[in-house]
């Protein structure tokens, strides 16, 4: 499972660290915190940089500790938060209007207005707040306030996903507006209007959480949570059996070792959460296509799904899952090592010294990265040298901190992690997108094919579901031909929690997970077994 933090300056994209929790989280275990009635512990493989949403925290929901103008039900779709209904649209698709809720207040008592909405999209689309993610907001041409209690968003051009970008916590101008918001403090003491506050955060060990007592909803059966830091799987899943941890996310294989435990239940969650190596167009050996197309033709994904993952998971044949409505169908390809065999004959890559291939005195070697302490990654970078081999493609895989591999990330291939959930346009274009190349962690390949940046347009634009659909067809032919990533696996998220409480459920789950997605997502909503 993944292992990386939320970063501020890179919240879009999704990659792995390890942090290490220190001890145990205070109040849990046997001695009664973890069982006290409406406390639980959760135990989850990283913390965010950042709890602000200006810097991206909670874009696509499940916060606990802001809302949005909208939120998600357990099926994805779109309900009222802060506002009293799903927005009005006219103008051809050009003005979103909503109506605030009466009398919701933020943790510090203060009242929410139109005004705290403005200024958190203002802020976020402002070029020099910290925000990778503001192109997912690329339609919002302005957004002013028509009165306390109404927002009027006006748009460049009709966007048919703008809703769902409107679960955006909302954030208190009296609050943040008077900070910077790259360096504030509102960074790690957030004030928002969602269930929960943050009552403590031990970085690096864990992050505490209290009921708020100006909530606007139903008042939680869980008065208090706590999400502790670990970010080895075997320490979590140890923890877990020990009774230090209500529950946590954790790997097929561990997961599996709860199966006879008649006291815990495991979920499972389906998610557009894959694993692929980039591959920059910079390198001297990625940057040839048919070294990419060879090494898309030699992987085996099922092997990798079913020995790796425990078949908890699917192939990826690229960035949208097989089971999706925007999946093109008839993209599948099976392993095929002669294949690849006559693309690298074909382009001058010759059987060497030690069956590697070389062309023009270059070998066809690189290095490939993957965060340390991510053994799922790591089994996939291997995984992968191991299939590359085959085809005479040396891959030396590395493990090394995000700290070591940023700044290579432009020449050196990354076991990476991607996936958005609600609408294509979410995780695609900033995976995919030339303009964002080496933006961050987005479209790290720095992927530049002209016909795939006129699909992601058309798709952006359009709010004719054919034409959208013609558009994000036409971009998955074309990473079969010219990939910039190999596309391996989709995986399916596993968490194992104590059997105590009713109401909890699983949603569609993008790359980030254990911290705000999985069975707590609805924490709120939680009751004890009776």
């Amino acid at each position: 499972m993944t292992t990386r933090r939320i970063r501020s300056a890179a919240v879009a994209a999704a990659v792995a660290v390890g942090v290490t929790a220190c001890s145990a989280p205070g109040g849990g275990g046997k001695g009664g915190g973890a069982e006290a009635a409406g406390s639980v512990v959760i135990g989850v493989a990283s913390e965010p940089d950042t709890l602000s949403p200006l810097l991206g925290y909670g874009k696509d929901g499940n916060s606990k500790i802001f809302d949005g103008l909208l939120a998600r039900d357990t099926d994805l779709r779109l309900k009222p938060a802060l506002a009293t209904a799903l927005p009005k649209i006219t103008d051809g698709g050009l003005t979103y209007t909503y109506t605030l809720r009466e009398g919701v207040k933020f943790s510090d008592g203060e009242p929410l207005t139109a005004r705290d909405v403005v200024y958190t999209y203002r802020t976020v689309l402002d070029e020099k707040t910290n925000n990778t993610a503001r192109t997912e907001l690329d339609a919002v041409e302005d957004v002013r306030a028509a009165g306390d209690d109404t927002v009027v968003f006006t748009l460049k051009y009709p966007y048919a996903a703008f809703a769902a970008r409107t679960v955006l916590p909302v954030v208190p101008e009296h609050v943040a507006g008077g900070q910077d918001p790259n360096t504030g403090d509102f960074n790690t003491r957030p004030v928002g209007t969602g269930p929960y506050v943050l009552s403590g955060w031990s970085k690096g060990e864990k992050l505490t959480f209290k009921a708020n007592p100006h909530y606007w909803g139903a008042k939680p059966a869980v008065k208090s949570f706590t999400t502790a830091v670990i970010a080895d799987d075997n320490v979590r899943a140890t923890r877990l059996r020990s009774g230090d941890l209500d529950g946590a996310v954790l790997p097929p294989n561990l997961a599996a070792t709860f199966k006879n435990d008649g006291g815990k239940r495991t979920y499972e969650a389906r998610s557009y959460d894959f694993r692929a190596v980039t591959l920059p167009t910079s390198g001297k050996v990625t940057g040839d296509r048919a070294i990419r197309r060879a090494l898309d033709a030699a992987v085996d994904r099922r092997a990798m799904v079913d020995k790796i993952l425990d078949g908890a998971g699917r192939p990826a044949y690229g960035p949208l899952p097989v089971d999706d409505p925007w999946y093109e169908r008839g993209i599948e390809r099976p392993r095929d090592l002669a294949g690849a065999g006559r693309i690298l004959d074909e382009a001058g890559w010759k059987a060497g010294s030690g069956g590697i291939r070389a062309k023009d005195g270059l070998r066809a070697s690189f290095t490939l990265y993957y965060p340390s302490g991510d053994k799922v990654r790591q089994d996939h970078a291997l995984a992968y040298a191991s299939d590359a081999k085959k085809a005479g493609i040396e891959v030396k895989v590395e493990g090394a901190t995000w700290e070591v591999i940023e700044p290579r990330m432009g020449r050196d291939a990354v076991l990476a992690g991607f996936g958005s959930v609600g609408d294509p346009d979410f995780g695609l274009y900033t995976l995919l997108h030339s303009s964002l190349a080496g933006d961050g962690f987005n479209n790290m390949a720095h992927y530049d094919v002209p016909a795939v940046d006129q699909a992601l347009d058309a798709g952006r634009r359009s709010q004719d579901p054919k034409t959208r659909a013609a558009a994000y067809d036409k971009l998955q032919k074309a990473l079969v031909d010219n990939p910039g990533y190999t596309f391996l696996t989709h995986i399916d998220h596993l968490y194992v929690l104590a059997d105590r409480w009713d109401g909890l459920t699983t949603q569609l789950e993008p790359h980030e997970h254990g911290f705000a997605s999985g069975p707590w997502w609805n924490i709120e909503d939680w009751q004890p077994k009776k």
